[in-house]
């Protein structure tokens, strides 16, 4: 691939960094303590009985680049790969792991389990990859059922807890155990983790804190004639070196528009340029956090200082309402107050907002446009961009935030004019407020809150929410 325009030495990444030293200390915080474990187990056992479960199985898949595909096991047990755990409603009986079934599986530490006594390698199998018959996930299934019987419950109620990855697996196990009834209850942990404890909200905090080791570090290196690979691996470095466990979990938008959620492919700084950093996941010990920050590398157009100006105003105006008892409504729309009154937009309501993604107004699909932007760096790749991205105007979402949880795991709350919940203390979400204009302007840009008993903290306040400047001639 040609990529002469934009070629770097593999060492320059190094000299870049050589004299970085964030200006804060962190100490990474220590795995949660089994007792919390045992406490999750207690709870989730008790929800069982209520529910009328005799057992409990939770399967996560593997999907790409070594990740289970939910956070299910990782919340109950500690275990941070593929399996399908088996939880006897009574509290005499055994907790049994059923794992090492992909081609995917990694080995502990990290993430030995707590709490389990009996672990079952599956073995990953078929023709192709061992030359031996069989299907692993049949063979989970069988074993699956085996443990089930053994333990009793073969004309049981069982709830199941898991995602997309689990339905074949649900499938040959309810083909079975056909005296079984099963019953899908993902909300007796989702509701685990809807408050969290202190304990927990220490390993976010980690996780905040290693996004701001990586955002300085990518503030570090940045300046013209750096490419976008190079400040997304600065990040990468600081970050990982930090003890954050992937380094997958976020976007850099680099161009002179303000686009974010992009990954790196080769831009090269330039004066003019707005950087957005979106860091939607670094995990620390399976918990994560997100925030987004934008830097602007010389003189920028007065509307795109404007649209800057709106959405970090928006925040700062959603972060004084934050508070034990403040309704998520009126956080969300007190950020969406600069848009409105800049014209920008005529209502914080969700069902009316345009946003980044939204199909037509009828609800048919929307047409991407067609039309050639001009970008020299993805050129001297032999590639042209031939449309407009995104399709129309507005924030990315039509909201202010989400709750923040563990790696892989699904919203627990949005914070939007549709959500009529109150904070309660040991919530933990970001607020970012978003607006792109395609070719035109955009702006990404939130910190992460935890909600303390008379207000709140927050998570990422060691690099300021405004827009980080670098000089053009740098």
């Amino acid at each position: 691939m040609n990529t002469h325009p934009t070629m770097a030495k593999g060492s320059r990444i190094g000299h870049l960094l050589a004299d970085f030293q964030p200006d804060f200390d962190f100490i990474a915080p220590l795995p949660l303590p089994v007792e919390e474990f045992e406490e999750r187990l207690r709870k989730i056992r008790r929800q069982a009985v209520e529910a009328g479960h005799d057992a409990i199985v939770v399967h996560a898949g593997s999907v790409g680049w070594f990740h289970a595909s939910n956070a299910y096991l990782r919340y109950i047990c500690d275990w941070m790969r593929e399996g399908v755990l088996i939880i006897p409603t009574d509290s005499d009986q055994p907790l049994v792991l059923l794992s090492f079934f992909t081609q995917s599986v990694l080995l502990p530490p990290g993430g030995e389990p707590v709490l389990v006594d009996e672990i079952w390698q599956i073995g990953p199998i078929g023709r192709e990859y061992s030359d031996r018959p069989g299907d692993s996930v049949i063979k989970t299934a069988e074993k699956c059922a085996q443990i089930l019987a053994r333990f009793g419950l073969t004309a049981a109620q069982i709830g199941k807890i898991g995602d997309r990855t689990s339905l074949t697996f649900w499938a040959a196990l309810e083909t079975l155990t056909p005296k079984c009834k099963f019953v899908a209850d993902n909300a007796i942990v989702d509701r685990l983790q809807k408050v969290r404890s202190p304990r927990e909200i220490a390993l976010f905090r980690g996780a905040a804190q290693m996004i701001s080791l990586g955002t300085q570090a990518a503030y570090h290196v940045t300046r013209p004639g750096v490419t976008d690979h190079e400040i997304y691996a600065a990040f990468s470095f600081a970050q990982l070196a930090a003890g954050g466990e992937t380094g997958d979990g976020y976007q850099i938008g680099i161009n002179e528009f303000g686009t974010h959620c992009g990954k790196p492919y080769g831009h090269v700084v330039r004066p003019g340029d707005l950087i957005n950093l979106y860091i939607s996941n670094v995990t620390c010990r399976g918990y994560t956090a997100q925030t987004a920050r934008m830097i602007a590398v010389g003189d920028i157009t007065p509307h795109q200082e404007d649209v800057l100006a709106a959405c970090t105003e928006g925040v700062k105006r959603a972060e004084k309402l934050i508070r034990p008892g403040a309704l998520m409504r009126d956080i969300n729309n007190a950020a969406f107050g600069p848009m409105i009154e800049r014209g920008m937009l005529t209502s914080p309501e969700a069902r009316t907002m345009p946003y980044n993604w939204a199909p037509m107004p009828d609800g048919d699909a929307r047409l991407i446009p067609h039309q050639y932007v001009q970008d020299i760096d993805w050129e001297a790749q032999g590639r042209k961009l031939m449309h407009v991205y995104p399709a129309t105007h507005g924030p990315h979402n039509p909201n202010l935030g989400h709750s923040v949880g563990m790696a892989g795991a699904q919203n627990s709350f949005n914070i939007s004019s549709h959500n009529y919940d109150l904070l309660e203390e040991g919530m933990v979400f970001v607020l970012h407020t978003q607006w792109l204009e395609p070719l035109s302007a955009g702006c990404n840009i939130g910190d992460c809150y935890v909600v303390t008993k008379n207000g709140f903290e927050n998570l990422s306040h060691h690099t300021p929410l405004e827009t980080h400047r670098i000089a053009a001639g740098n």
